[in-house]
């Protein structure tokens, strides 16, 4: 079971850059040092859903795995303070069923492995239960960019 406590919106726009409507996770249930279980509850109200499939609105499989790979930022950034995780990487996508509004994606994200500053992490989404999208992806950890 994860052992971390619970972290809200603002601990979590503290730790990630983004921000609406690029931010995908709206709170981290648990965590430990190679897990993290976070949750995103999808709204009627998302922009995307007024241009794809507007007549039965299904969330984009794209921002699934965003949302996915912001948990695994999260989860290194844990390891890494101050420093940032970036999507480099994304390997045996799949996506088994769509996402609607009043939908609640559960991300779960498990660290495999390390290697020079590059983390692989198996990343599972579900709505009751059910698998919605999967991947094995990349993030590199890197100092903050400076503007």
């Amino acid at each position: 079971m994860l052992k971390g406590s619970e972290m809200g919106t603002e601990e979590i726009l503290r730790i990630l850059p983004h921000r609406y409507p690029f931010l995908l996770v709206d709170r981290v249930l648990g965590w430990s040092s190679t897990r993290v279980r976070a949750l995103k509850n999808v709204t009627h109200n998302e922009p995307f859903f007024m241009g794809h499939f507007p007549e039965r609105p299904i969330m984009p499989g794209v921002l699934i795995l965003e949302g996915l790979a912001q948990t695994v930022g999260l989860l290194v950034s844990q390891e890494h303070p101050g420093k940032r995780g970036y999507l480099v990487g994304i390997d045996r996508a799949r996506f088994r069923r769509p996402v609607h509004p009043g939908d609640t994606l559960i991300y779960e994200v498990e660290l495999k492995r390390s290697k020079a500053g590059v983390y692989r992490a198996q990343a599972q989404a579900t709505v009751e239960g059910t698998v919605v999208a999967e991947a094995l992806l990349s993030v590199a950890v890197t100092e903050e960019i400076e503007e």
